[in-house]
């Protein structure tokens, strides 16, 4: 690996172990075994470096989450199986990827002091949605853009949401055959009419 590959790797680690506000540009150089010049002719910037080490981590779990959703359920499954299965190897995923979780909900916390990252954050979001729809679409309810995107919506909110209650209280958390429960109660709730605007 060169300079550049060391300070993200570097960054990364660092990002795991200190987070996102704690972490200098003394301990990127540190970790990374490169001097501290490095990050600025590299990277420009501690802050740019932490965001591309974001960026990687997200995505290395982007490709882990799709790797255990496309083996989770076999191909008899029924799109609950499907669901339940799904949803488990999310919750799994969480131990395996607890600080990168911390990280998100500390950088949350203080998205309004790094426009920068809010603005990269909100576009990544965005893309995450499909992502998500893309992945869930083994559900079978993958649909055109729209339907993609609210149903991408749904799946974020719901995965923010077990993230947040699973790094508070692991075993307080709802299963992947509890968050279909809830759907199904829910869907029984609403039923299938169209919605009344006022």
């Amino acid at each position: 690996m060169g300079n550049r590959e060391d300070l993200l790797a570097g960054a990364k680690r660092c990002l795991y172990e200190k987070g996102y506000a704690r972490t200098t540009a003394r301990d990127i150089a540190a970790a990374s075994g490169v001097s501290l010049s490095a990050i600025g002719y590299h990277y420009g910037t501690k802050e740019a470096l932490l965001n591309a080490a974001l960026y990687q981590a997200m995505e290395e779990w982007g490709d882990d989450l799709s790797s255990i959703l496309n083996a989770e359920a076999g191909p008899d499954a029924t799109p609950a199986d499907r669901f339940v299965a799904a949803w488990e190897g999310v919750i799994a995923s969480f131990a395996a990827n607890r600080p990168l979780w911390a990280i998100q909900f500390e950088i949350t916390a203080h998205i309004d002091q790094l426009p920068e990252l809010r603005r990269t954050l909100s576009e990544a979001s965005r893309q995450a949605r499909l992502g998500l729809a893309e992945l869930f679409g083994s559900l079978g309810l993958a649909g055109d853009g729209q339907r993609d995107m609210q149903l991408g919506s749904f799946y974020q909110v719901l995965l923010s949401g077990v993230a947040a209650q699973w790094l508070l209280d692991p075993e307080g958390a709802p299963s992947g055959r509890d968050l279909l429960d809830a759907v199904r109660t829910v869907a029984e709730v609403v039923g299938p009419g169209p919605v009344t605007r006022s």
